[in-house]
């Protein structure tokens, strides 16, 4: 979990996983130089659970490379991510888990609930795809970072590229590439993601901007062919992707 200026939501976010209904976790605490009070709140939780542990970063240096402390320094088979804004819901590792097992698949999301910031429901979901190989996730992020898991024990340490943003969407393509294997989604919704004003899933330049980067700097792809999958992209994003959110009836 990256922390930035996160005390308004910190507390939620490390409480959803305490309460995850299986219990064999760690968590990883990585703060990236927040001014707030993050660090009074991480020392909460320290002092209370020896499963949690913490890393301080002595300068901001984005989420990919906060994440990547925390994948390398992980222990367990399995690897999770939970941004310090969102929430997991109690059972979320225990039937990912017995997912994994199962249908022995590498890579394991489900649909996520979309809440404000206020953490009330905006009774909406983000559907699930049952099956994403790696072609179908080059052309749009169909994984929720947030409920995304990587097996670790056949894959190895699985990292984020250094790009400030959508780093998440290269370390799925690149996880699912050394897999062989699609990752597999769960319909049940797992988690809640956290919308915040001005963040980039609600800026539509900001998302095009950095897609774009995603497939010129991430995948190293000439000009030409980034802006096809760019165009791509847009046509999946917006006649494809948009019907993945669906309302529902929650009160």
């Amino acid at each position: 979990m990256p922390i930035y200026n996160s005390e308004d939501f910190l507390s939620a976010a490390i409480s959803s996983v305490i309460n995850q209904t299986y219990k064999n976790w760690e968590l990883l605490l990585i703060d990236d130089k927040s001014t707030d009070k993050s660090l009074e709140i991480v020392h909460l939780f320290l002092d209370k659970h020896s499963n949690i542990r913490f890393f301080k970063n002595e300068t901001n240096q984005g989420a990919a490379i906060s994440r990547n402390e925390g994948i390398k320094a992980a222990k367990g088979g399995y690897i999770a991510f939970l941004d310090a804004d969102d929430l997991w819901k109690p059972e979320k590792l225990e039937k990912q888990l017995a997912f994994i097992n199962k249908e022995g698949c590498d890579v394991c999301f489900s649909t996520y609930d979309l809440i404000n910031e206020q953490g009330e429901l905006l009774n909406k979901q983000v559907k699930a795809l049952t099956i994403v190989d790696y072609n179908k996730l080059l052309k749009s992020n169909y994984i929720g970072n947030l409920t995304g898991i990587y097996n670790a024990k056949t894959l190895g340490k699985v990292v984020s590229p250094n790009l400030r943003k959508r780093q998440d969407w290269l370390l799925w393509l690149t996880a699912i590439k050394k897999s062989n294997k699609p990752a597999q989604g769960i319909q049940e919704s797992l988690a809640y993601y956290r919308i915040r004003k001005n963040s980039m899933s609600s800026n539509k330049f900001n998302l095009v901007k950095h897609n774009y980067w995603v497939y010129k700097k991430g995948l190293g792809f000439s000009r030409v062919k980034s802006m096809y999958c760019m165009f791509v992209f847009l046509k999946e994003h917006f006649f494809v992707k948009s019907k993945q959110t669906t309302f529902t009836n929650k009160i």
